[in-house]
């Protein structure tokens, strides 16, 4: 070899090692991610469901009659200002939800409605329970395997101008598997409550609280299940999808590498599902319907939009026309199908002769995310999705149930996601488990007028994140957390988009709520798995803009 070729070769060798360097984040992406797909996907096949009796069943009794249908509606990250029934709408109003409108119209919306949670999977749980984290130990969002390393790597302080983001790897790697990070087979779910009385029980779209023998909907009370297998609502390259990437976000450069288009019935292998996600599931939703209008059922419609990626039918995309940005119409046009989803549910009911026998409900897991990167979708309210400010926690819940709901019903006091089950169980007249606490309330003499105008559900709600904390009690609530050690108090009858912070005036009152705050957390059941991320969250600012110096922000333990 000549000394040229020798040198030659050295820098060769120097430029690949450079180049590796340079893309080293994205080689540990395509590593971590590429490593986990599953390259078993089966083509599209129709979902055989079970099918009911071919004529109406026997009533219960003369005097009951048959047990009221129920359909609940969960959207994931839906802003409260993203439908137009609290006269919001997407781009400054112009994309309306004249279905969703039209569920709360014939029935009754509430004003001050909670997610259980800021984030999605506890708020699931406490939908399906009743019961607050503190009790069934379920606290933080599973998340999949590299998510935690691939988001903390691709966080850029620089951009965001908040800290950066602290992952304990030595919790990553004792965690459970995330299949196993769900909510334990002891605990009772309205699945489990409905079925044992002639219900059928069906759940389609997210789950998120486990899957297998213990944690998935099958074993969790379902009969039935279609589950989103990953989270890609098209192929990437579809023809008929418009994709829209968020290159300031880690979460979504995770979810674009690692994410696959795939479903799974009755958690078995996974194949292609049979369209756009969201119009799919309605399809099979509808299914459905129809395979048991001759017997009660409990379908769980659980939507995965507006949850990022973003990603829209090319038809709903040329249907709200040009706006600000590219995310902002893939976004709208997204709210767009979930809006038609609803309104294809109440029209298949009527088909059927259903719709005066359905109890159906619609909420959001909780409030809009910050890292979409746009400014209003949780509007008037401050806070994102991993905050509990309102605008991380305030949700739409509109409850349509003719006869015995009247339009237009509006329900002024608070509630929130655990008042569901109890809800749902009164219902269907089934009776509640009686070894269990059960923290919710049975909604419906709210809804139909037979509680006082000035009663309470509750007079205090909670949540938590290990560290941060939080107790409405009455119109005041208390906010406190450790990273950065910070206290806000808030009056929300006289402020309530959160702007004035009242702890300072009012030092009593903070140590009121602190008791409130330790009296719910003493006898706490601990988090069946650690968090293992903790990550900044700007409260006044989406991830899209640059925090400013002296922003606050919170950090959110997961």
């Amino acid at each position: 070899m000549t000394k040229r070729m020798a040198i030659g070769i050295f820098v060769l060798l120097l430029a690949v090692a450079g180049g590796a360097w340079m893309f080293r984040k994205e080689l540990i992406l395509f590593a971590v991610t590429n490593a986990a797909k599953n390259d078993d996907i089966a083509p599209y096949s129709p979902v055989n469901w079970a099918q009911g009796p071919a004529s109406p069943m026997t009533n219960r009794s003369t005097a009951e009659g048959r047990p009221s249908n129920i359909i609940f509606i969960l959207a994931d990250d839906l802003g409260i200002n993203d439908i137009s029934t609290f006269g919001g709408g997407v781009a400054g109003g112009r994309i309306r939800t004249p279905n969703i409108d039209r569920l709360a119209a014939q029935g009754a919306s509430f004003a001050q409605a909670y997610a259980g949670n800021a984030t999605c999977a506890p708020s699931r749980a406490m939908i399906m329970t009743g019961r607050y984290p503190t009790r069934t130990g379920f606290e933080f969002t599973p998340t999949p395997d590299g998510m935690g390393r691939i988001v903390s790597l691709f966080n850029d302080p620089e951009a965001t101008g908040l800290p950066q983001i602290r992952l304990d790897r030595a919790r990553v790697e004792n965690a459970p598997p995330y299949a196993q990070q769900g909510l334990p087979g002891s605990e009772v779910t309205i699945a489990e409550v409905l079925r044992p009385h002639g219900y059928h029980t069906v759940h389609i779209g997210k789950w998120h609280t486990g899957l297998g023998p213990e944690f998935g909907p099958n074993a969790q009370g379902f009969d039935e299940s279609l589950l989103m297998a990953s989270a890609l609502y098209l192929p990437e390259n579809h023809p008929d999808v418009v994709n829209a990437r968020l290159p300031f976000d880690p979460i979504d450069r995770f979810l674009w590498a690692r994410m696959q288009y795939a479903a799974s019935y009755n958690e078995g292998p996974w194949f292609e599902p049979g369209g756009y996600l969201t119009d799919w599931w309605t399809d099979e939703a509808i299914n459905v319907i129809r395979a048991n209008r001759h017997r009660p059922f409990f379908l769980n419609l659980a939507h995965w939009s507006v949850h990022t990626p973003l990603q829209a039918t090319r038809a709903d995309y040329d249907a709200v026309g040009a706006m600000d940005s590219e995310r902002q119409r893939v976004y709208a046009a997204m709210v767009r199908a979930l809006d038609r989803s609803v309104g294809r549910i109440l029209d298949a009911l009527e088909a059927e002769g259903l719709a005066d026998n359905t109890l159906i409900v619609f909420t959001s897991d909780n409030g809009g995310a910050g890292y979409v990167g746009i400014d209003d979708v949780n509007a008037p309210y401050r806070g994102w999705k991993m905050t509990f400010f309102e605008g991380g926690i305030r949700v739409p819940l509109l409850v349509s149930w003719p006869g015995r709901i009247a339009p237009g019903t509006r329900v002024s006091a608070p509630v929130a996601h655990i008042d569901l089950m109890p809800t749902f169980a009164a219902a269907a007249r089934a009776p509640l488990p009686d070894h269990l606490e059960i923290d919710g309330v049975n909604l419906l003499p709210f809804l139909t007028g037979e509680s006082l105008p000035s009663a309470r559900p509750h007079q205090n709600l909670y949540w938590q994140s290990g560290y941060y904390r939080v107790v409405r009690s009455g119109d005041w609530k208390l906010q406190v957390t450790e990273h950065p050690a910070r206290t806000w108090l808030f009056n929300l009858s006289e402020d309530p988009t959160e702007q004035h912070d009242l702890s300072e005036q009012h030092p009593a009152r903070v140590a009121e709520l602190r008791a409130l705050i330790d009296e719910h957390f003493a006898p706490a059941r601990p988090p069946l798995y650690p968090h293992t991320i903790e990550g900044p969250v700007s409260i006044d600012h989406s991830l899209a803009r640059r925090a400013p110096e002296g922003a606050e922000y919170i950090f959110w333990p997961n």
